[in-house]
């Protein structure tokens, strides 16, 4: 792998002397430009091809900087040649890969605002977000645009349509015909000019708390993302990430970060093969890693079946995101990383991140035992740049800032946010963006809809969703601060609380999932462990009255995208669709 100089901070108007190409404009694509222009050899990606060997080593399909940004460039103008306009939306619907990458670069490169949404959200979903999102074309896999072309009613402007592969019955152009036209044109088409205040992709949220809604993001909101995400967390050119989570491989790719993708199903975390993470940590010497707490969960828990000692060694940055990570994961998870590795938690949304963070050695110290106790989960310190306050909790719509009322310190509210990482507004489901936006004159703040409370430190401590809070007249529980004194039996693996009933007059109930959740019919062993459970929310203050346990068979239902976060709405409506 090539070595060179970090790139300069320059501004984007004045590119230093000797760069083959630099961005002018402000496309977030111009990085990987430049990223290329410095280190055009350097490896970009690798993806296994091939089984292992019973070595533990397997080949890897490589993509150089220079080979990534030339590919781009030529399907960018490939598309631009066919008749594609700037600001004109694509969908995307081709599996995490190589491919995957290069052909989000073109479409940025191209002005094109890119579709995102997670293939694993369940078909009525994935047809809905799609069709609300009103595509211009597709860029995807034949079984997509088969797909595609049987629902075509739903999508009546997609008419510029690409496919990955074999293009059969449905028209459109396949790839390797758009990279053709742009080898073709070359040098004689120009890509257009972007501003930083030009819409770049929509990206849908999870839907744990109602149906995903489709988030604008801008060129500008990328950039901010990746400086701030360089800076606070030290990354340099040329260094390597194991990439479980597969957008972060976009912005390895503009830091200069070579994005090793691991062997596994990236919309199943929890089901990944350690040992394939561990060969290819070996294998390339990877430094760092971001998976989700799910997948961190499974190679923790493979790791003291097998007694495994530091299968890691390398490993100096661990990032997991999507839900909060246990002080106890954390303890497991730095004996198996090098001793002075830095395991960060970033916290954030979709439509805000990164916002704050925390290590894990003070989770382990501090915050994580406070956690326990059921003060909620800390999620650490501001980001550069991020302003937040907590709010008087509101259900309804808050246009302006004025309307809001701050809470004081220690006191539990509504998290609201603003900063440049901080998207303005939702193009699908727009009908939400009086709920969630809120004008402070010429900014936007972003009401999270996240209940917590800030400390002395301005740390935010986070006790669940505000969609999620139990209210029992005046007085209200929320979820992660009462889940977090049964999550402490030992026999219990993650519990959720949910509310019977409608607001405000709500019955509190504890749905548990043991680690063992098939008791094979074993009544007495169930009854049991809801005595002690019972017990157990009696002596704590924050949870005597919850007098309803519900021991799960199957495991709770959790979010595609990192596979941590609880759908507590599909558990709320089965358990009052059952009165």
């Amino acid at each position: 792998m090539s070595e060179s100089a970090e790139p300069s901070n320059q501004p984007d108007n004045k590119a230093p002397e000797g760069n083959r190409k630099l961005p002018v404009d402000g496309n977030v694509a111009g990085r990987l430009s430049m990223v290329a222009s410095l280190a055009p050899g350097a490896i970009a990606i690798a993806e296994p091809d091939g089984p292992p060997q019973p070595d533990g080593n397997r080949s890897y399909a490589l993509t150089t900087f220079g080979a990534l940004d030339q590919r781009s460039d030529e399907i960018a103008k490939g598309l631009i040649e066919w008749g594609v306009k700037p600001g004109m939306r694509i969908a995307m619907l081709v599996p995490f890969g190589a491919g995957f990458i290069e052909l989000v670069f073109a479409l940025m490169k191209a002005g094109v605002v890119t579709v995102l949404v997670d293939p694993g959200m369940g078909r009525k979903h994935l047809v809905r977000c799609l069709s609300d999102a009103n595509p211009d074309g597709f860029i995807g896999i034949p079984k997509a645009q088969a797909v595609r072309t049987i629902l075509r009613s739903k999508f009546p402007k997609a008419k510029w349509n690409v496919t990955v592969g074999r293009r059969y019955f449905w028209g459109g152009k396949t790839l390797q015909q758009i990279i053709d036209q742009g080898k073709k044109v070359g040098k004689d088409t120009s890509l257009p000019r972007i501003e930083r205040t030009d819409e770049a992709a929509v990206i849908f949220t999870t839907g744990s708390t109602g149906p995903p809604k489709g988030v604008l993001y801008t060129h500008g909101v990328f950039h901010a993302q990746i400086d701030l995400i360089r800076e606070r967390y030290d990354i340099h050119r040329g260094a390597r990430d194991l990439a479980c989570f597969p957008l972060f491989g976009l912005f390895d790719a503009v830091m200069g970060v070579t994005t090793i993708i691991p062997d596994m199903d990236p919309t199943k975390p929890a089901q990944v093969n350690p040992e394939r993470l561990v060969e290819a940590a070996a294998q390339w010497e990877v430094e760092q890693a971001f998976g989700s707490p799910a997948l961190w969960n499974t190679v923790v828990r493979w790791a003291e079946t097998r007694k495994q000692h530091r299968p890691f060694p390398t490993l100096k940055r661990v990032l997991s995101a999507g839900a909060p990570v246990p002080a106890e994961t954390l303890i497991k998870l730095r004996k198996l990383v090098d001793p002075d590795a830095n395991i960060m938690t970033p916290y954030g949304a979709t439509e805000a991140l990164p916002l704050a963070s925390i290590e894990s050695r003070e989770v382990i110290a501090e915050t994580g035992p406070a956690s326990l106790k059921g003060k909620g989960t800390c999620v650490g310190t501001r980001f550069e740049g991020v302003a937040w306050k907590v709010i008087e909790i509101e259900d309804g719509p808050l246009d302006d800032i004025s309307e809001t009322q701050e809470v004081s310190r220690g006191k539990i509210g509504e998290l609201m946010v603003t900063g440049p990482m901080v998207t303005q507004r939702y193009v699908v489901r727009s009908d939400q963006n009086p709920f969630h936006k809120v004008t402070d004159g010429d900014r936007i703040w972003h009401r999270m809809g996240d209940v917590g409370y800030l400390d002395e430190r301005d740390r935010f401590w986070f006790c669940g969703r505000k969609a999620h809070r139990v209210t029992m007249g005046k007085r209200t529980l929320y979820t992660v601060p009462c889940e977090a004194i049964f999550n402490e039996h030992p026999a219990i693996y993650r519990s959720a609380l949910v509310g019977r009933g409608n607001r405000p007059n709500q019955q509190p109930v504890m749905i548990v999932e043991p680690h063992q959740p098939n008791m094979n019919g074993n009544e007495q062993e169930r009854n049991q462990l809801q005595q002690e459970l019972l017990a157990l929310a009696a002596r704590n203050p924050l949870t005597r009255r919850i007098t309803e346990i519900i021991v799960r068979e199957t495991p709770l239902p959790v979010d595609i995208r990192h596979n941590s976060k609880i759908f507590r709405e599909k558990l709320a409506a089965e358990l009052n669709q059952s009165q």
